[in-house]
């Protein structure tokens, strides 16, 4: 059974998406933040763009509805079975159960569950999202952020999931007022052993504020 202490109740924020993928998220006071995963997109919606041009949008369509879908499956059997929940396989899809499972022995090192799924957000960042778990991993308090890949990655190729962890270390600091240092992706690969890369907070804060100032003179 996995512990939970939660420190503090956190308000569910609402958003909304729009159709070009920009989402939005709504705070109590009525002010609008964009989501996480829109600010640090900014830097591959270039090469996203040419690589739908390369391939052909039927194509892209199909490839990107796959991979939402097994990484959307994924996550809820992730969240059910950290909620102590039974039967959370039932009737899932054969290909995200198998990535889970595979997953499975590393979300044994997660206990004393802060948040999971919860809205966080930051003025001072400008920007809010959904974390998918805070909590101790291998008894270390940690921003544990889980996904699926088709293919094996390196540390290079996931920069921007360390900016993203990093985002939610900093606004879990800024509304709870205590630090997390560790950062956790743990990785479900198609047809491989899963991955699982550690870093610390403090080494992606200054890639975290560059893609934000990127975002900024985009917009």
């Amino acid at each position: 059974m996995f512990k939970y202490c939660t420190p503090k109740s956190l308000p569910d924020l609402q958003s909304e998406t729009f159709p070009d993928g920009r989402r939005y998220y709504t705070l109590e006071d009525g002010s609008k933040l964009p989501s996480v995963t829109t600010v640090l997109g900014a830097q591959k919606k270039q090469a996203i763009m040419e690589w739908r041009k390369r391939v052909g949008e039927e194509v892209a369509n199909q490839i990107s509805g796959i991979a939402t879908r097994r990484g959307t499956n994924v996550h809820k059997l992730c969240e059910q079975y950290l909620n102590n929940e039974t039967g959370y396989m039932a009737g899932a899809m054969p290909d995200s159960v198998e990535m889970f499972l595979s997953i499975k022995p590393f979300l044994n090192k997660i206990n004393n569950i802060h948040y999971q799924e919860a809205a966080l957000w930051s003025k001072q960042l400008g920007m809010a999202g959904r974390v998918d778990c805070i909590g101790e991993y291998e008894g270390e308090l940690s921003v544990i952020d889980f996904k699926t890949s088709k293919r094996v990655k390196s540390h290079e190729d996931i920069e921007d999931y360390f900016w993203q962890t990093t985002a939610y270390s900093l606004m879990y600091e800024e509304l709870i007022g205590n630090p997390i240092n560790n950062l956790v992706i743990i990785m479900a690969v198609e047809d491989r052993p899963p991955l699982v890369f550690k870093q610390k907070t403090e080494d992606h804060i200054q890639g975290l504020v560059k893609a934000i100032q990127y975002y900024k003179d985009m917009k």
